[in-house]
């Protein structure tokens, strides 16, 4: 499509676009092209940006780039991923010929289930391998969705060459090969929120290899979350911001209006305040006398509105049925919305405002008008009733003509005048599309179904089912305060009458859950034990599942001592009603709790148990109850058995991604993420926590991304080099996410941030912040089985302040916890502390020693990472101690373990001090 605005004002933007494109041909060309793989593109309502992005998207396509572009629709935004649907229809189907890289990737080429028919405007046929996506069967999640997209733009931008002849072939017939790939989203500001997390992941995660995004928005109209996940790109370097402001005066004059008197044209210039779609509207209208000059009353959309003046009825009711349409207006659907029966009179028609420019081809035969301003000028003038007769003849069309159940759901929506059972029908189907891959869009469905459904009594169990499913809905789009308040209104309806088949129950224990994700630990403890409580007693099916929130739940808020009796009653319980699930759920609950206080040969046996029974029971048997795979890997790996924690929680992965809930998403691939932090495999933990980031900030957890940063955090101390500041600024965000809260994971951000403190050198900030983790001296809130670890950082602290006696009474403490535990890995960590004072008092052969043995233990529990710490460290201080030949053979091993697991952290001190005389090192 050529446009026939021309583009003036614009040169230094155009010059940094070049070079964006520029980068992406040399990246395709293997030369590493670098720069900003995100443009984002800011400006108000007609400065010029769809047509800087047009001109963008010619450039690239003369130059052999592969160009995607889509555009947000103001009147669909609850379409999903409407915007990236849109950029695929321009995709040559070519480039997809044989089996997709994933089939979760259906919902974002076609907009519909994948096998069902797809849009007109799709451009491609969906593989027939495609599983669907949609329903209650659906296999992927959202995250999925996004993963899956992020792979296929990876592929279209360097895809194979075809060896068939066609257009574009070179002389041996083979076709030129892309070179690269752009995709240009358009008005943004209007996109659906599947669009906008997947456009999240891809700015937090951009696509490998020479791919670039450009997107263009109206920057006050933008969400708060993408305007955050842009602003946050450009302080990494990752996002180029282009903000367009008005064009000075000599542009418009000289170029927009070369033939205006002088006078004139600076009035209308002054007039337009340098906006180029206000002076060209004007400019217009002075021209054909459809306007005055001067900007009359209605500003802007009086002049569009004056262009339609010359129209016949028929080519006006045409204009508003593609305003009506948006992107769907093919001629079929164009002939039924607009009642057109002469399909020659409909044609003539599109050619007269084709001509006028009012409307302009788009892709599978579709029509849109000029810009998405005139449309919004048309679409609010058309008679209410005959637009509201539109949207329902639209929602009518025949299932051949390509609508899906989204963008039926949407016309049945503006077509609504009360309750409609068909209707009603038509949005829970999308609903049910929608419910794992687009939640938010599944959420407002359902709730314009409950704004119609009568309140009459024959309608009372139907509004509490559609309730307790918005509610679920919402908390999986992350809006979850919105989502326990409508849980809170629902139990106040609900009497929990055996009747109600479990459904208050099932609201209880979902409130519960997200006031515990809330930070409102107390609050769900006391609202599992109101109902626990309450007579006539819940029935023993719906007792069990509070008892196994409650399990969740308390040990947040108590300590588990204090609920070890309500997590046996639940297994016991479990155990009468022969539900393996949830025995098994009880008793990892209960491994985890010994375990975190601190009784490691209790919680070793319950892990024996709990290992025992899950790995009895089938998938499909979990299915409903996956959180005992995220419990038993958590405990597994503080009781040092990395292996078996591993497994459970690539199990628990598999399992959660087919069927969720998501929210266990990220404990699995934090769990993961740890264990191969300390068996130093640093690069996949990072991908692991980058993911479980994703997720986090998805389902909009203040509690769940805090635990995220600092696991994040952790893992950064040990992968980037010495003195580099984003660990600590990782750490700080999750100390910052968890505000005054004191939680166990509120514990761990604190304690992290002390280790961040310390390597970056400030020894009192890190003893504040591990004193504020313990909750004062007693050191009462660090989790008992870690605490020598943590005490590490206090005793490199004392070290670093030079006070030896503060050192040592560390030290005690810390080697008394480790016999206690038993546990290899903490014995380590006590004696690298002893290693560290030792040192510090100049007793290098002693020091050596402890290093040697804590090298041991960490090989011993298989963490890799604190081996080679050891070794690194000690290396220097068997130099010292007079013995080359040990420090170089330890310095050797320390290095190629840190090396091979990616850990510029050791690998950077390994070569600042390297065998031989050299200064004692303590961390800090």
């Amino acid at each position: 499509m050529v446009d026939r605005t021309p583009l003036v004002g614009r040169g230094a933007e155009l010059d940094r676009l070049d070079a964006v494109i520029e980068a992406v041909i040399e990246e395709a060309a293997g030369g590493g092209g670098g720069g900003p793989a995100v443009v984002d593109l800011t400006g108000p309502a007609g400065m010029g940006k769809s047509r800087l992005l047009t001109e963008a998207c010619r450039r690239a396509r003369a130059r052999g780039v592969t160009v995607l572009r889509g555009r947000a629709t103001e009147y669909e935004r609850h379409i999903p991923f409407r915007l990236f649907t849109d950029a695929f229809a321009d995709l040559d189907p070519d480039l997809l010929r044989g089996p997709l890289p994933d089939p979760a990737v259906a919902p974002v080429l076609y907009g519909t289930a994948a096998g069902a028919e797809p849009a007109p405007y799709a451009g491609a046929t969906p593989h027939p391998g495609a599983a669907p996506y949609a329903g209650q069967d659906a296999a992927a999640d959202r995250f999925a969705v996004h993963r899956a997209t992020a792979r296929l733009l990876t592929a279209l931008a360097a895809p194979p060459p075809d060896p068939g002849p066609g257009p574009g072939s070179t002389p041996g017939g083979a076709r030129r090969r892309p070179r690269g790939l752009l995709i240009a989203l358009d008005d943004l500001h209007w996109a659906d929120p599947a669009s906008l997390e997947l456009l999240d992941h891809l700015v937090r995660h951009p696509p490998r290899g020479a791919v670039a995004l450009v997107v263009a928005r109206r920057d006050r109209q933008t969400a708060p979350r993408p305007a955050a996940a842009l602003a946050r790109g450009v302080d990494t370097g990752a996002v180029l911001r282009l903000d367009l402001g008005p064009l000075d005066r000599r542009s418009c004059v000289e170029h927009l209006a070369p033939g205006e008197p002088p006078e004139r044209a600076a009035r209308l210039y002054a007039s337009s305040g340098g906006n180029p779609l206000y002076f060209l509207a004007l400019l217009q209208g002075a021209d054909t006398g459809a306007g005055p000059a001067a900007p009359p009353t209605g500003g802007l959309s009086a002049l569009l509105l004056d262009e339609l003046t010359p129209l016949t009825g028929g080519q006006r009711r045409t204009a508003e049925a593609v305003a009506v349409l948006g992107d769907q207006a093919t001629a079929p659907l164009l002939a039924l919305t607009a009642q057109a029966p002469d399909p020659l009179l409909l044609d003539a028609d599109l050619g007269v405002l084709a001509d006028r420019d009012l409307l302009r081809p788009g892709p599978g035969g579709s029509w849109r008008l000029r810009h998405p301003v005139l449309r919004t000028v048309i679409y609010e003038n058309t008679e209410h009733r005959r637009r509201r007769d539109m949207h329902r003849r639209a929602a009518a069309a025949p299932a051949g003509a390509g609508v899906s159940a989204a963008v039926r759901a949407h016309h049945v929506e503006r077509a609504l005048t009360g309750w409609d059972p068909t209707a009603a029908a038509a949005l829970l189907e999308a609903a049910g599309e929608a419910r794992t891959t687009a939640p938010a869009s599944c959420a407002h469905w359902l709730g314009v179904v409950l704004a119609i459904l009568p309140g009459t009594g024959e309608y009372t169990a139907r509004r509490r089912e559609l309730t307790l499913w918005r509610a679920r809905a919402l908390s999986v789009c992350g809006e979850l305060r919105a989502s326990r308040d409508l849980l809170l209104e629902l139990l106040a309806q609900v009497d929990g009458a055996d009747e109600d088949g479990g459904l208050r129950a099932s609201a209880v224990t979902l409130c519960a859950s997200l006031e515990r994700h809330l930070g409102r630990y107390g609050a769900a403890v006391a609202l599992l034990r109101r109902e626990l409580a309450r007579r006539p007693a819940p029935r023993p099916a719906d007792a069990l599942s509070l008892g196994l929130e409650l399990g969740s739940s308390a040990p947040h808020a108590l300590s588990y001592g204090e609920v070890r009796e309500d997590v046996l009653r639940t297994y016991g319980l479990a155990l009468r009603l022969r539900n393996g699930p949830a025995a098994a759920g009880a008793v990892t609950t209960a491994a985890l709790g010994e375990t975190y206080d601190g009784d490691p040969v209790k919680a070793r046996g319950l892990a024996d148990r709990a290992s025992a029974r899950l790995d009895a029971l089938t998938d499909a048997e979990l299915a409903d109850l996956c959180e005992p795979l995220a419990r038993l890997a958590w405990t597994e790996f503080y009781l040092d058995r990395y292996p078996e924690a591993e497994r459970h929680a690539d199990r628990g992965l598999a399992l959660v991604r087919r069927v969720g809930p998501l929210h266990l998403l990220p404990h699995l691939l934090l769990c993961k993420a740890v264990v191969h932090m300390n068996s130093c495999r640093l690069g996949s933990a990072l991908e692991l926590c980058e993911e479980a980031e994703g997720i986090a900030r998805g389902i909009g957890s203040d509690e769940l991304l805090g635990l995220v940063t600092g696991n994040k955090a952790q893992i950064l101390i040990a992968a980037m080099p010495p003195g580099d500041p984003l660990p600590l600024s990782v750490a700080e965000e999750a100390v910052a996410l968890g505000g005054s809260r004191s939680s166990w994971w509120t514990s761990l951000a604190w304690c992290v941030l002390g280790f961040a403190a310390l390597y970056s050198g400030d020894h009192r900030r890190a003893r504040a912040a591990m004193l504020r983790a313990g909750r004062g001296p007693e050191l009462s809130g660090l989790q008992p089985t870690l605490r020598p670890l943590f005490l590490e950082a206090l005793v490199g602290a004392a070290v670093a302040a030079g006070d030896h006696v503060e050192a040592a009474a560390w030290v005690a403490r810390a080697e008394a916890d480790a016999v206690r535990l038993g546990l290899p890995s903490q014995r380590a960590s006590a004696l690298r502390s002893a290693g560290a004072l030792l040192a510090a008092r100049g007793e290098a052969g002693p020091a050596a020693e402890r290093y040697a043995r804590a090298a041991r233990e960490a090989a011993r529990a298989g963490a890799t990472l604190w081996e080679a710490q050891a070794l690194v460290i000690g290396s220097t201080l068997a130099g010292r101690a007079g013995d080359p030949r040990g420090a170089a053979d330890r310095w050797r091993r320390g290095r190629a373990l840190a090396q091979a697991g990616g850990s510029l952290l050791l690998t950077g001190l390994a070569d600042l001090f390297p065998p031989g005389p050299a200064p004692v090192l303590a961390p800090g």
